[in-house]
């Protein structure tokens, strides 16, 4: 096992000197954990084979997975990308720095292990100054997916990246906990019709608006299957407790999760619930345990606290978690898109006074 050193910044008053440290780091061939404004991020150079497939066997991440390749600007695109579509020059405008990835041809300089073989490469540039600071210092492209151990919950601190990945990689730079909460949009720019591969920070209505027409790639990744983007296996940041995901409106969908917490604590088991605020007079006083990740006017909120609320609920040693749906307007696409696949596919729709399933046991 590495030891693995821990480096604490002060967002709002970078020492690049401390930051440094962890570009060399990255120069040398290492793994340094990092923060950017969604989760944090595992990185390594993205022009070395061997320092990415680090990154693979420290989170035990199958081959097939993509990484984003992180850029401190628009203009680096040019050392990872084959060809820039005027397009992807418009959307870098409007949404870089920040939580927006693009799919466009990969550079002859970028490894196949990047890009799952694939002759696409996802790029972005994060919105966050210890990121940008770091790949500035390093003047490297950074490969990096989630710091965590893979299929598991995002990290959105250090310690929940010690706590997967301590001893595992060189480097955790600690820079307290991200302001977006879920990772970034993935649109992909090779289609004959810019696609979302992804839902993430930036909503499908702020894409439309500058775009127009955008497409969604509903289908999950199969297992073996070859993804052309990172996050879209059929089982993904799933929490340790098996996780059921109720759909539907109002007082009928809380009933619905009512009914089954109760029916479940009747048979010995341990019943978390994610909800929202307004939720939890409903389930006042019943043998549950309750977490609220926000109000629903406030999705942002709810989005930044949707991996700590999960990982609340697996340290307080639920069995079951029945989580609600969020819609899907704005970041509500997201955060269905991650409570699904944290869910494994494992969905009831409430629709009235039935409640239809589609996942499995």
């Amino acid at each position: 096992m590495k030891e693995t050193r821990i480096i604490r910044i002060d967002p709002r008053h970078i020492a690049p000197h401390l930051i440094q440290q962890a570009a060399a780091v990255l120069r040398a061939g290492g793994l340094v954990a990092f923060p950017t404004e969604t989760v944090y991020g595992l990185g390594a150079n993205a022009l070395d084979a061997e320092a990415v497939a680090d990154i693979f066997t420290a989170k035990g991440r199958p081959a097939h997975d993509p990484l984003i390749v992180h850029l401190a600007e628009a203009r680096w695109l040019a050392r990872v990308v084959r060809f820039v579509p005027t397009l992807a020059w418009e959307l870098a405008e409007h949404f870089w720095p920040g939580p927006l990835t693009l799919v466009l041809p990969r550079g002859s300089q970028v490894p196949l292990s990047v890009t799952a073989g694939g002759d696409t490469v996802a790029v972005r540039v994060p919105a966050d100054p210890v990121a940008l600071e770091l790949i500035q210092l390093a003047n490297l492209p950074i490969a990096a997916p989630s710091a965590n151990r893979f299929g598991r919950l995002s990290p959105t601190c250090a310690e929940d990246v010690l706590a997967d990945l301590a001893g595992r990689i060189d480097l955790v730079l600690a820079a307290g906990a991200t302001r977006v909460g879920v990772e970034s949009t993935v649109l992909s720019l090779v289609t004959p019709v810019p696609t979302i591969l992804r839902p993430g920070g930036v909503s499908r209505e702020a894409l439309s608006a500058v775009l127009g027409e955008v497409a969604f790639r509903m289908k999950p990744v199969e297992n073996g299957e070859t993804a052309h983007s990172p996050g879209t296996l059929s089982q993904h940041y799933a929490p340790a407790a098996r996780l059921i995901l109720y759909q539907g409106q109002g007082t009928t969908l809380l009933r619905a999760m009512r009914q089954e917490a109760m029916r479940q604590h009747a048979s010995g088991k341990r019943v978390g619930l994610f909800l929202a605020q307004e939720d939890l007079p409903f389930f006042s006083g019943l043998p549950l345990i309750l977490r609220a990740a926000g109000p629903l006017a406030r999705l942002d909120l709810v989005a930044q606290s949707l991996f700590p609320t999960l990982r609340a609920l697996d340290r307080a040693a639920v069995d079951l978690i029945l989580a609600r749906d969020f819609g899907i307007a704005g970041l509500g696409l997201a955060l269905r898109d991650r409570l699904t696949r944290a869910a494994g596919g494992r969905v009831v729709h409430v629709e009235g006074s039935l409640a239809k399933s589609t996942c499995g046991d």
